[in-house]
């Protein structure tokens, strides 16, 4: 079941058909809520100590036996998307909201978020589910594109590398840009070595040719919008090989380009006020006779030559080419996706993201919309002194630091060497939930797309 079908309006219902009410109670205010409910219900929440803590249900039952009603804790101070716990721990039933809903929208956007479930390979778990009946005051259309695109994104991370290769995740690209009306092209293999040799050197270790995926949606006059995404399918750490424990999760690497995927989703269904252009560098990092060296000097696109000093510093190579690519046709704003850096969760865990902008008003606007929605990160400095940590005796630039600190600046340092006039924002984000929570279960999860589309219909509008 897509996360779109767990919400249903209200209007929809089938004749005859009624919603199981789910009473949400705060805890300041479970005395008022209990005094309203009929005498048995009441009487049975009380018996079994209800107390309307966070995420506490209780299954109440009509005179028939039937269910028929849910009462639902919000503990002391709701935590947005509480909801989503609704969907994961009901029986399959058709519900409405009421009592202390607060914003309904949000309500109905978590619970298909935390409905979200993986069934590629368990279609078992693919069961009769609970879905939601919601007011017409709320948006369902623009509700159920989020859910679908952040579903995307996730479905792309969650697919292991032995089914999700460069050809796989640039077929995905290729889809959504057929479905939305984009146009699409594609440069591979042995095209790149000229044009794009950061992206070919990293990939040509495999024997799954690198590609570069280019797509291109909207009004040519509008004001041009360009994501990036990083597309490393699999990661092994190249010749400076990971240990086996750091390549466990190594599927998610391409955790960029994914969220980039689905944040370019909600964008053309919204139909937003830009010319949107999407590049996803994609390759992967293997081990090979053809694989890249430590030591190693290769040219870029931008014509910058680079000192390799890590090869399992890949990512931030191949999004160099794309940022060069991205910058030539001077777009008035670059975004970066990638899972870059260790640093970053070191910093500031896996649940919030580090980004970086060179501009202080765009930080601040990308900053509001996040809390405005509820999709957190945190901006790191952009510090000019450790930009000399990337310096090399026989290159330009050193693709890593000299240094054991500050692992996430001076990766985004380097990444801003490639784009030299457009305001840019990078974002160094983990792209899996090492737990369940109720946005959602344990698994791929696409990080600050919902704010970055908050940002972009704010800026530039619907068309």
């Amino acid at each position: 079941m897509s996360p779109d079908s767990l919400l249903i309006a209200a209007a929809e219902l089938a004749d005859g058909e009624a919603a199981i009410p789910v009473t949400m109670i705060a805890a300041s205010g479970l005395e008022a809520a209990l005094g309203a409910l009929p005498a048995v219900q009441r009487r049975f929440l009380e018996t079994s100590g209800f107390a309307a803590g966070e995420s506490e249900i209780a299954l109440l039952p009509g005179e028939d036996g039937a269910l028929a009603r849910v009462a639902f804790g919000l503990g002391k101070a709701a935590r947005p998307f509480l909801a989503g716990r609704l969907a994961q721990r009901l029986p399959a039933g058709t519900y409405r909201l009421e009592g202390d809903v607060g914003d309904e929208a949000l309500a109905a956007l978590g619970f298909a978020l935390g409905g979200y479930r993986f069934t590629r390979y368990l279609p078992d778990r693919d069961k009769p589910r609970p879905r939601l009946a919601v007011s017409p005051s709320v948006d369902l259309s623009a509700i159920r594109d989020q859910a679908e695109s952040i579903a995307l994104a996730r479905d792309l991370i969650n697919v292991p590398a032995n089914d999700l290769g460069t050809a796989e995740l640039a077929a995905a690209a290729r889809r959504l840009a057929s479905e939305e009306g984009a146009s699409f092209s594609l440069v591979e293999g042995e095209e790149l070595e000229d044009n794009f040799p950061l992206i070919h050197a990293v990939g040509m270790g495999s024997d799954r040719a690198p590609c570069l995926v280019d797509i291109a949606y909207g009004d040519e006059s509008a004001p041009k919008v360009t994501l990036v995404g990083k597309g490393i399918v699999f990661d092994t750490g190249g010749l400076d090989i990971k240990p086996p424990s750091s390549m466990l999760l190594m599927k998610k690497d391409m955790g960029g380009a994914a969220s980039v995927l689905g944040l370019a989703r909600m964008v053309m269904r919204a139909g937003l006020k830009v010319r949107l252009r999407v590049l996803l560098p994609i390759a992967e990092n293997a081990i090979s006779g053809r694989a890249f060296r430590p030591g190693d000097v290769l040219p870029s696109r931008k014509g910058l030559s680079v000192e390799i000093g890590n090869t399992d510093a890949e990512g931030r190579l191949v999004l160099a080419d794309a940022l060069a690519l991205a910058e030539e046709e001077k777009p008035e704003l670059i975004v970066s996706m990638a899972t870059l850096t260790g640093a970053a969760r070191v910093a500031l865990g896996p649940d919030l993201p580090a980004f970086f902008a060179t501009d202080d008003e765009l930080a601040a606007g990308m900053e509001a919309a996040g809390r405005a929605v509820h999709d957190p990160f945190w901006r790191l400095p952009l510090w000019p002194d450790y930009d000399e940590l990337l310096s090399s005796d026989i290159a330009d630039v050193s693709h890593i630091s000299s240094g054991p600190y500050a692992g996430a600046i001076t990766a985004a340092l380097f990444l801003k060497r490639f784009v030299a006039e457009s305001a840019y924002a990078h974002f160094d984000v983990f792209g899996w939930a090492p737990k369940s929570r109720p946005i959602g279960p344990k698994g791929g999860e696409a990080q600050a797309i919902r704010a970055l589309f908050a940002y972009l219909e704010k800026r530039y509008g619907k068309g």
